[in-house]
C-alpha cells in the first residue's frame, strides 16, 4: 500500500494514522469495503462504488458507525483522491492502479495500491479455476451481499481458483469476483440470493442485456449442469473481465471470445459514466 492516504478527505501519511480510530473496524470487522480501478488518475465507476458503500451502511446502521455523509459524495471523493495523487511523488496525477475505502468508525479510509505484477498477463491468459469449496455458502444469507471486512472464507482462497457453492450445490461466486456461463443461447450469472456480491462489473452485464447477441439472465446453476457450459468468464472491478479457459477440469476454448465481448461492454459504460 503507498504511503499517501485520505481520511474523511483529508490527506494523512499512513504512519499518522492512530489504532484507537479504527478501534471497531479493526477488532471486530464493523465496516465495509470497495476496491476500485484507477486508469490515469480517473477512478472507474465511482458513482456505482459509492451507491454500493452506502447501501452496505445503510443496511447494518445499527452495527457500524457511518462516515458523515458528505465526505461520500461523488465530488468529495474526487477532491480527495485529486489531493493525494498531487501530494505523492510515487502516485501522481496520472496514475493507474488500485483504489480501496474502507468505511467504518465513522471514517472513510481512500489508500492506494499498484497492480500486481502479473496484472497483464492475467489479463491474457485468463484465470483458471480448479478447485470447489462444497456447502461453504449457504442460500440467502444476505451477509455475502455486502464487502464487509469480515470476509475471511474469501481472504483465504484469494490467489486460488476456487468455486464457492452453496448446500444446495448451487455455484455461488469466487474469492475475486462474479461468475458468467454461457450455457446454449444463454449468459448465465448466479442470482444474489445464491449468495454472491451484487458486483459493480456484474449489475453493467446485466443492465447490458446482452452479450455476442445472446441474452444475459440471472439464473441458478448447479454443479451436475457444469455438462452444459460451454464458455465462462470472471468479472470484479480490478481486472473487470477474465476469462476462465478451464474450469474444474474441463477446457472451455469460447472463453476468450466472451471476455472480449463483454470487455467491450464495460469499456463502454466506463466511457458514458466517465
Amino acid at each position: 500500500m503507498m504511503d499517501t492516504v485520505a481520511v474523511n478527505g483529508e490527506v494523512r501519511r499512513l504512519e499518522e494514522l492512530r489504532l484507537q480510530d479504527f478501534l471497531q473496524s479493526f477488532f471486530f470487522g464493523a465496516g465495509f469495503f470497495e476496491t476500485f480501478l484507477i486508469e490515469e488518475g480517473a477512478p472507474m465507476f465511482l458513482e456505482r462504488h459509492l451507491a454500493r458503500l452506502r447501501s452496505s451502511l445503510a443496511a447494518h446502521a445499527s452495527c457500524v458507525r457511518a462516515p458523515p455523509p458528505e465526505v461520500l459524495t461523488a465530488g468529495a471523493v474526487r477532491e480527495a483522491l485529486r489531493r493525494c495523487l498531487e501530494a505523492d511523488v510515487h502516485l501522481g496525477p496520472r496514475f493507474t492502479g488500485v483504489g480501496k475505502w474502507v468505511a467504518g468508525d465513522g471514517r472513510l479510509l481512500l489508500s492506494f495500491r499498484s497492480l500486481a505484477p502479473q496484472h497483464e498477463r492475467t489479463l491474457r491468459d485468463g484465470w483458471v479455476l480448479d478447485e470447489v469449496e462444497d456447502r461453504c455458502y449457504r442460500r440467502g444469507d444476505p451477509s455475502l451481499n455486502h464487502k464487509s471486512l469480515s470476509y475471511l472464507r474469501q481472504y483465504t482462497h484469494l490467489g486460488r481458483g476456487t468455486v464457492f457453492v452453496n448446500e444446495a450445490g448451487e455455484l455461488c461466486e469466487v474469492p475475486n469476483g462474479n461468475l458468467f456461463f454461457l450455457v446454449g443461447d444463454t449468459v448465465v450469472t448466479p442470482p444474489l440470493e445464491a449468495p454472491c456480491l451484487p458486483g459493480v462489473i456484474r449489475s453493467v452485464l446485466l443492465e447490458e442485456g446482452r452479450l455476442g447477441g445472446l441474452p444475459v439472465v440471472e439464473r441458478v446453476l448447479t454443479r451436475e449442469q457444469l455438462g452444459d457450459v460451454r464458455g465462462c468468464v470472471l468479472t470484479n472491478s480490478v481486472s473487470l473481465v477474465l476469462a476462465v479457459p478451464l474450469l474444474l477440469g474441463r477446457a472451455l476454448p469460447e472463453s476468450h471470445e466472451w471476455a472480449g465481448y463483454a470487455r467491450a461492454v464495460v469499456r463502454e459504460f466506463a466511457r458514458r459514466e466517465g
